[in-house]
């Protein structure tokens, strides 16, 4: 029987469920010369015919360009891009800003191979085009330039929160399909890191709402906020949580009081959420396609061969490649690794299952001895289970250092 894991806002599992059941039912059955060729010739005129291979050259030129953008490109493209949005506003203790540079520093040497980072500011005067400002372009190998860029920033002038996050997300709307403004193949996001809960040039909160959803609508595409207050007052919380409901799948800001905990927090919502969804995604790929190889073993049990075969062959369908290419990007830390090798282990032995799931079928439409391979179907499956056991507690250890929303 499969169980479904129970979604929370972050898209993630409060229970992975990742089905054990690969088992064979313990209530299943086993039984068991040339022709000459005339060519037409027919003479064209050399302007007529230097037209007609202008345009045919140009016609394959534009099937080329359309093929490079729809398919050559996309491949390329970042698994996440994120857009850093960095709080320089005024501050009573340069420290503050310092302990941001800081956690972002170390935050981006953790982020993943394939990950598109970039960082904007916000700071200055209502109604000046410098209260905001792009520090780094979208890159995946542009790390020790947000660090630089994050230590250096000018600190100064008011909290201009809404227009540096409606300029954030306009940073991905151009230039979608070359470059630094190609989609991004699984999620784009924007990670605010603020000292203020309210934007300082505008009270309405409703409004500051509604304009950050408009221009995400207009972008046309999905852009997920992670906020995160830094030493933020206390009577600014709320409106913080109104501002994190405007982006898709929203979750609640995090509040940190120390600099240990915006290190926390940042490096949660920046590397640690990515390989929990990942995992959950590959679990949730791989459970049905265990379900089909259980369903065939029982049919092989009862004889029904031919059904059996044909949800063997889609037991073979499931894709994630692209949930563990990112996993395989996501090795800075000792949690990456150990979820990502957990992941790989659990498919090859997947793999294990289905072969034997195989060599009992052709067992079956031979009409040999079904009882070795059962058995050697039985161990596979077991030892797949066990690996389930290991990868629910390791995702669960995971899920259990997220810091708690205030």
């Amino acid at each position: 029987m499969t169980r479904s894991p129970e979604k929370d806002s972050a898209g993630t599992s409060e229970n992975p469920g990742v089905q054990q059941n690969a088992t064979a039912s313990g209530t299943a059955r086993v039984y068991q010369a040339g022709r000459d060729l005339r060519v037409l010739s027919i003479r064209i005129p050399r302007a007529l015919r230097n037209t007609f291979i202008a345009l045919v050259v140009l016609a394959v030129l534009g099937g080329g360009t359309w093929a490079v953008v729809h398919w050559v490109l996309p491949s390329y493209a970042p698994t996440y891009k994120t857009q850093f949005l960095m709080d320089a506003a005024a501050v009573t203790d340069s420290a503050d800003a310092a302990a941001v540079a800081a956690s972002l520093g170390t935050v981006v040497g953790n982020a993943g191979d394939a990950d598109a980072l970039a960082l904007r500011r916000f700071g200055g005067e209502c109604g000046t085009d410098g209260n905001t400002a792009q520090l780094v372009d979208f890159g995946t190998d542009n790390r020790q330039d947000i660090v630089r860029a994050a230590r250096q920033a000018p600190v100064g002038g008011k909290a201009t929160l809404l227009r540096g996050i409606v300029q954030a997300v306009d940073d991905f709307s151009g230039r979608l399909a070359f470059g630094a403004g190609q989609r991004a193949k699984q999620v784009n996001r924007i990670v605010v890191v603020t000292r203020h809960g309210k934007d300082a040039c505008d009270d309405d909160t409703g409004f500051v709402r509604r304009e950050i959803a408009d221009r995400i609508r207009a972008a046309g595409l999905a852009i997920e906020f992670r906020l995160i207050g830094y030493q933020v007052p206390d009577d600014q919380n709320e409106t913080l949580k109104s501002i994190a409901t405007a982006g898709s799948n929203p979750a609640e800001p995090v509040f940190a009081d120390t600099p240990s905990d915006l290190d926390a927090a940042l490096e949660w919502s920046t590397n640690t959420e990515p390989v929990l969804r990942n995992a959950t995604k590959i679990v949730d790929v791989l459970n049905p396609a265990v379900t089909r190889i259980n369903t065939a073993v029982q049919e092989i049990g009862e004889g029904r061969l031919k059904e059996a075969g044909q949800n063997l062959d889609r037991a073979r369908e499931p894709h994630v490649g692209t949930e563990f290419e990112d996993l395989g990007g996501r090795t800075k830390t000792p949690e990456a690794r150990d979820i990502g090798d957990r992941a790989s282990r659990l498919r090859e032995q997947q793999r294990t299952v289905l072969d034997a799931a195989d060599r009992l079928l052709e067992a079956a439409r031979s009409k040999a001895s079904l009882g070795a391979r059962h058995e050697a179907f039985e161990k596979a499956a077991t030892d797949y289970n066990t690996q389930v056991d290991a990868m629910n507690k390791a995702l669960a250890a995971l899920r259990a250092k997220a810091p708690a929303a205030r």
